[in-house]
């Protein structure tokens, strides 16, 4: 069978891809957060002097998902395009930069490491960025499901910094478990 693949057939290998990556990139990142107690509702970050910039809880509860969508069907993109130049490369920045971000809230939220997560979230911007470039001659479309997520990462660097800045005792602020003492 010497026949190319008819537009149909195309796009239900996108779909394949799509249904894999769209879920499994969701999960992952919902659980990394909820794992590491992220977000309101963890007596650490409660106690911290948060900057007037801080969104409400719910904001970050629907950011989050659409972005791990537009996240999943970016990957499903470059997934479905085999044998395209600088594939390979482009998607290990890809994972290298998911990875990362899956790392974020355990430092932040689990850890309270606020500037080892401000450089972690810079880093992550900074390989997204290179990803969103490999992305660019593969599938354009691609790239530009990561400019959101870029600008998301930027606002979340932006806050990140004024966390640090207005916490300089951050990492002790609040034990990480509650103790107790028998004497």
């Amino acid at each position: 069978m010497s026949e190319i693949a008819t537009q149909g057939q195309l796009r239900m290998s996108y779909l394949r891809w799509a249904l894999v990556t769209v879920p499994a990139i969701v999960l992952a990142g919902s659980l990394s957060g909820l794992l590491s107690n992220s977000g309101y509702g963890n007596r650490w970050f409660d106690a911290l002097d948060l900057p007037a910039i801080t969104p409400a809880g719910w904001v970050f509860a629907t950011v989050w998902p659409i972005l791990y969508v537009c996240l999943g069907l970016s990957l499903a993109m470059i997934l479905h395009a085999r044998g395209a130049k600088g594939r390979g490369f482009a998607l290990l920045l890809f994972f290298v930069q998911l990875i990362a971000n899956f790392a974020w809230s355990p430092l932040f939220f689990g850890q309270h490491q606020v500037s080892t997560a401000l450089y972690l979230i810079i880093f992550i911007l900074m390989v997204t960025v290179a990803t969103a470039l490999a992305f660019l001659p593969i599938r354009k479309a691609a790239a530009w499901l990561l400019i959101p997520y870029m600008a998301w990462l930027t606002f979340a660097a932006v806050l990140n910094f004024q966390i640090d800045q207005r916490n300089p005792d951050a990492e002790t602020l609040v034990p990480a478990a509650a103790s107790t003492q028998i004497g």
